[in-house]
């Protein structure tokens, strides 16, 4: 790997950033509100765990569900920080001073494109929990499963991506 101390280069945010930062942030608004809105209406059991095939496989306190938006904004703001120095990012050899700027602002792109779609993830494991403790089908629901395909989707191309930056 590549010298620790790289530049710091000022790389404005792609439209695609920022679209991708308020699809995220209205991710995590909506997980909120889902809580506050439904919080009296919920019983004191509600979903707490899911197995691999989508099935709640563990009940619990409803006060559980308060986790699930302290992880996501927690995650949010340590990989907004992450994403703010790229220059402290890992990187191949071949990183030089043609490239950099390339290198840079893919490493960027890949943390705010995987932080947003996690929010989204996380938003909707919160609605589909509460949508349980309502009396829906004990089931997370396909969507869960293409929100997780997206996201290793986004990362492997992302991959694939930073292999071509000459």
């Amino acid at each position: 790997m590549n010298n620790p101390k790289q530049p710091k280069i000022d790389i404005p945010k792609t439209r695609s950033e920022w679209v991708m930062d308020i699809i995220g942030y209205v991710a995590l608004a909506v997980m909120i509100a889902i809580l506050v809105m439904n919080w009296r209406d919920m019983p004191n059991e509600v979903p707490a765990h899911f197995d691999g095939s989508g099935t709640v496989d563990r009940w619990g306190s409803k006060m559980e569900l308060i986790i699930l938006p302290g992880i996501a904004i927690a995650l949010h703001f340590f990989l907004m920080v992450f994403e703010k120095f790229p220059q402290s990012h890992n990187y191949p050899e071949r990183l030089n001073e043609s490239n950099r700027e390339a290198f840079y602002q893919n490493s960027r792109q890949t943390l705010n494109y995987m932080r947003n779609i996690i929010n989204i993830l996380f938003a909707y494991i919160v609605y589909r929990s509460v949508a349980i403790a309502l009396g829906d089908d004990a089931v997370i629901g396909w969507p869960f499963f293409v929100i997780l395909i997206v996201l290793f989707i986004v990362l492997i191309w992302k991959m694939i991506k930073t292999s071509k930056i000459k």
